[in-house]
Order: C-alpha cells, then sequence, then structure tokens
C-alpha cells in the first residue's frame, strides 16, 4: 500500500513503469528476451487522455531502460530521456540498445480495454520478425496486473495464511474486541507472514525516511513546477514564514527546529498545508515521494504523521511512526478491496478520499483511539469526500491535486479529533457503508470525471488563463 517511486502520477507513472520492468521480466523468463529487435508501446483509454501531463511517456521508457523508480538518481531521469529522444537509442533493459523513436514507439489511444481504464499493451518484434505481445492494467496506487484475476489469486493466497484475514472493516474490528489488540498489532501481526520483523521495520523506515525528505526538499527548493501551467512552488514560501531562526543541517533536525516554532492554531493550519503541499510539488516535478495510497494523494499522510511528530508529541520516536503507518496501510487496503483507490476508476474521492481516512484512523490511534474510534475517523474523513471529481488541468498533476492533498490532511486532522469525542454506540454510519457509498458513487460517475481531463475545471479554466 505505501511504495516508494517516482511522481507524478502512481497509477499513470510507477504503474506503467512497474509493467515495463514485469514485461522485461517475462521475456528473459521465455527466453526471448536476448531475440528482441524491436519495441513498441500503446496506451489505452485513461493513460492515453492525460498520460503526457502525468508522463507516462516518460515513465515507459524509463522502465524500458532497465531502470527501478526506487533507486535511480532523480538527476538521471532528465539525462536518460533526452538521450533517448536524441539519438533514438534506448537500452533495453539495461542491457541491449535498440532503435526506438518515442514519437512512433509509444502509441496513444483514446479506446478503452476491457477491466480497467488504466491499460497498456507491449509488443516486441524478434530478430525471426515475428512479433509477442502482452497487455497489463495499472489499477492504482503503483499495482499492476495482467488481468483481473492476477491480484485475487495473490489475495486469496495470503488470505489463507494471515491469521487475522481481513476484507471488511467489521472483522478487523471483531479482531480487536476477540484478542484485545490495537489495529496496529493485528496489521503487524499479519504482516509477518509476508515477511521478517526485521525487514517490516527496515521497509516502514524507508518509507518514512523518504517521506521526510519529499517533505524536506519540497520545503527547501522554490521556483515554478514543470508542465506548461507555471505554478509557482508555494511550500518554500511558506517554510520561509513559518520557519524561525533554529539552524539544521538535515531532514531530521528540520522535524526537531520545527518543533520549537511557534504552535498557534494559525501556524498549525499553515504548517500542514506546507507539508502536504511540499510532498506535492516534489511528486510533480518528478520527484521520490511514497504513494499513500497514491502519488496524487502522496502529502496528506506525511502531512498528518509530521503534525504529530512536531505539534502533538514532541516525544514521538519511531514506535509511533511505525504504528501510524500499520494502521493507515490497513485501511486502504479495506478501501483498495471493497471500492477503489485509482482516480481513472473512481474520481479523487479515491485518492484524496482515501488518503485523508486512512491518516485520520492512524493519527486517532496514536492519540489514544479505540480501534472502533479508529474507523469512526476514517468514516468521517471519507464520507466527506465522497463524490470528489479527479479533472486536473492540463492532465497535470499541480492544479487541483496540490491543494487538495493539503484540504485531505486538514480534514483528516478534524475527523481525528471529532471521533475521539465520539461514543462508537451513537454512530450511525459503519466505516464499510462509507466504502460501499464510495464504490457506488465511483460507478455513477461519469467518465469525464475520472481522470481523463474531459470535465470539470480541467475545462472550465483555460490553459492559456494558467
Amino acid at each position: 500500500m505505501l511504495k516508494v517511486g517516482i511522481g507524478p502520477s502512481s497509477s499513470h507513472t510507477l504503474g506503467p513503469w512497474r509493467a515495463a520492468e514485469r514485461w522485461i521480466e517475462s521475456l528473459k523468463n521465455s527466453k526471448h528476451f536476448d531475440s528482441v529487435q524491436s519495441v513498441a508501446v500503446d496506451l489505452y483509454g485513461s493513460l492515453s487522455l492525460t498520460g503526457k501531463g502525468h508522463a507516462t511517456d516518460l515513465a515507459t521508457m524509463l522502465g524500458l531502460s532497465g531502470m527501478d523508480p526506487e533507486t535511480i538518481p532523480v538527476e538521471d531521469i532528465g539525462k536518460i530521456i533526452e538521450r533517448i529522444n536524441k539519438d533514438n537509442l534506448l537500452t533495453f533493459g539495461g542491457e541491449i540498445d535498440i532503435v526506438f523513436n518515442p514519437i512512433n514507439g509509444i502509441r496513444f489511444s483514446q479506446d478503452f480495454l476491457p477491466f480497467h481504464p488504466n491499460g497498456m499493451r507491449f509488443t516486441a518484434r524478434l530478430m525471426d520478425q515475428s512479433e509477442i505481445q502482452a497487455t497489463y492494467y495499472s489499477i492504482g496506487g503503483g499495482f499492476v496486473v495482467k488481468e483481473e484475476n492476477d491480484a485475487k489469486a495473490v489475495e486469496i493466497k495470503n488470505r489463507n495464511e494471515y491469521p487475522f484475514p481481513v476484507n471488511f472493516g467489521s472483522e478487523l474490528m471483531q479482531y480487536c474486541s476477540d484478542y484485545g489488540k490495537t489495529i496496529s498489532e493485528i496489521v503487524w501481526e499479519n504482516e509477518l507472514v509476508l515477511r521478517s520483523a526485521e525487514e517490516i521495520e527496515s521497509g516502514l523506515k524507508t518509507v518514512w525516511n523518504t517521506m521526510l525528505e519529499s517533505m524536506y526538499i519540497g520545503c527547501h527548493t522554490e521556483g515554478t513546477l514543470p508542465g506548461g501551467l507555471e505554478v509557482r512552488r508555494r511550500s518554500f514560501d511558506l517554510h520561509e514564514k513559518l520557519k524561525g531562526q533554529e539552524k539544521y543541517n538535515s531532514p531530521q533536525e528540520w522535524l526537531l527546529a520545527i518543533r520549537k516554532t511557534e504552535v498557534k492554531f494559525r501556524e498549525i493550519l499553515k504548517w500542514v498545508s506546507c507539508f502536504a503541499m511540499s510532498v506535492n510539488e516534489v511528486n510533480a516535478s518528478l520527484g521520490r515521494v511514497v504513494t499513500a495510497p497514491t502519488n496524487g494523494s502522496a502529502g496528506v499522510i506525511p502531512s498528518v504523521l509530521m503534525y504529530y511528530m512536531v505539534i502533538e508529541n514532541h516525544s514521538a520516536t519511531f514506535e509511533h511512526v511505525k504504528k501510524f503507518l500499520l494502521v493507515a496501510a490497513e485501511i486502504g487496503s479495506i478501501v483498495k478491496k471493497g471500492a477503489t483507490i485509482s482516480a481513472a476508476m473512481g474520481g479523487c474521492q479515491a485518492e484524496i478520499g482515501v488518503s485523508s481516512a486512512m491518516a485520520a484512523g492512524a493519527l486517532t490511534e496514536l492519540l489514544g483511539g479505540t480501534h472502533e474510534q479508529v474507523l469512526i475517523a476514517a468514516e468521517i474523513a471519507m464520507e466527506h469526500h465522497l463524490g470528489l471529481t479527479c479533472d486536473p488541468i492540463g492532465g497535470l498533476v499541480q492544479i487541483p491535486c496540490i491543494e487538495r492533498n493539503s484540504m485531505g490532511a486538514l480534514k483528516a486532522i478534524n475527523a481525528a479529533e471529532m471521533a475521539l469525542d465520539r461514543d462508537p454506540d451513537n454512530v450511525r454510519v459503519p466505516f464499510d457503508s462509507a466504502v460501499k457509498a464510495m464504490k457506488d458513487t465511483a460507478d455513477d460517475m461519469n467518465s469525464k470525471y475520472k481522470e481523463t481531463s474531459q470535465g470539470g475545471l480541467a475545462i472550465g479554466v483555460n490553459i492559456a488563463d494558467c
């Protein structure tokens, strides 16, 4: 659920990148890789309609070049793309130089493939002039499948092995009640099925350090975002007004310095907004962020967690970070199973709405809330994002996406506070009902509001006006 990757979009950037990697692996497994003479990629549906603005073509080329989104030096991205465009040469899988002209090597089709709006097809021509094709779907959050049964098979396999298999919030609540465990403890036990305790902790530290670094970079980088809208970075200016006189030389020292700043209500609002927007400004400039659960909503969870670390609890340690991320991931996973985390399927309610719910529930556990109150908070946050459309201007993850992360984070904090004052016996809308409502709303939503840039702000605001 929480993946490290390159912006600006988990479904349109990280997904196609991972699909290219997976396709190369399949060619190697079938012993065809060394015979590849040329390759072509067809993008369909939402991947095509907003592909340029979401850097789908760039991500695809980077994946075909054998680069990994978790480890590639961000400063190398431009150099690799420039070489491909200039020389029409791609180092396929990082091993074989093949002729590749991006203009006709990546084709954009507005047709929609079956199963999911984010479809893409890879074609390899071999030395004997025969062709091999494979179709993949980017289903949100960086997840990639070849067909619907792909994802279901993995989930069924793991579900049979988990000590506490969870598909619904009601199941999670029952486990907590029956075994006297917190939600983070339940999630931890399930994670141990997949990897060792040391691997889990290492992975969560990488996630948190990436989140912290993306906030740090965003707050210390000024200028204008790429893409043509001429959007000025705002977190730098806001940070300059808020940071005070403390000196620091690293993201960790920065966190400690912020704890010494003024904490009036207005400053708190500004700090949370600053953290949230900083991440998504990094995301919009092809920087490294954590999908949480997507790239477009990557700023909500880091900013709410940072709020806890620098405002609520100055003694907070990695143990608090770990609990927060475990709870957040479980809430996101439930929504992914019961509805969607893909804007191409459900609009922005599936991105900002879900990330706000994840952050609200996680914050509630850290603030001492019961497992019932955790899901109350998640429900409140989800409920008040229902129907939110995804209509990025110019297909770029900038307007209204960056500000929406700030709004989602502030709603999450408010939802947590409201939940802490609620008696679970008086709650009328269960979390599972909010998830179903989101799915029903997504199913009814017109496709022009689902990350296609064919409606709403995307056509109501002229790019020239920006």
